[in-house]
């Protein structure tokens, strides 16, 4: 095996995560789940859309499946469904980056080259400045500008030429099976999973649940 010299990272549920204030702005704030409840319902819709993905039977999008479940539990109409997904598709609403994530990138960077590929709307380096970590990246791929999503190997091809780098010497990180992991190693990448609410704790994958366990592992 090639020696890992370029690591490319997802951007949401890996290094920004959701303001769900802003996403749910549609229903009432006295309504609105806690972080665990999101966690568990997060849990829930990746295990059933990756089976979809993975047996070819995908009906609806990730975020239209999670808001119907979370419609459901909280009682409140479904005609509020398409505004929540089209809140959480705007990668304006992605802006909540972890204490320590900055640090741990630049050390990371230290030791390999990095960069981003993400299924984003076009504004990801726009919202990634926002959140002071753009710079840390030699390169971002948009699937909003490229016109091809992830887990399509076309995109990682395009970033592999972005970074000049070679699959065999590259490492993805993400935190969805079925598009971030199934999609980076059929594109001859290595793949670990970002699992902070513990999806995949069953899966028998490199996985990690932090960006400090992922430079434990690296």
């Amino acid at each position: 095996m090639a020696e890992r010299r370029v690591i490319f990272f997802d951007v949401g549920n890996t290094l920004l995560f959701p303001n769900r204030a802003k996403m749910l702005a549609p229903i009432s704030s006295d309504r609105h789940p806690t972080l665990e409840q999101w966690q568990a319902l997060e849990r829930r819709t990746k295990k059933e859309f990756d089976e979809g993905m993975l047996s070819g039977r995908v009906d609806h999008g990730f975020w239209f499946t999670f808001h119907t479940y979370l419609l459901e539990q909280l009682g409140e109409p479904f005609t509020v469904r398409d505004a929540l997904v089209a809140n959480t598709q705007n990668s304006g609403n992605w802006d909540q980056i972890p204490p320590g994530t900055r640090e741990a990138l630049c050390r990371i960077a230290e030791r390999f080259r990095i960069a981003v590929i993400s299924n984003a709307d076009g504004g990801i380096e726009r919202i990634l400045s926002r959140c002071g970590i753009a710079d840390c990246f030699e390169s971002i791929t948009d699937s909003g500008i490229i016109g091809v999503e992830k887990p399509r190997r076309e995109i990682f091809e395009a970033a592999l030429a972005a970074m000049n780098a070679q699959p065999e010497e590259s490492l993805y990180i993400g935190d969805m099976y079925s598009v971030d992991y199934v999609g980076a190693r059929n594109a001859g990448m290595d793949a670990v999973l970002l699992d902070v609410c513990g999806a995949h704790r069953e899966r028998e994958v490199s996985r990690v649940e932090s960006l400090e366990e992922l430079e434990s592992w690296l």
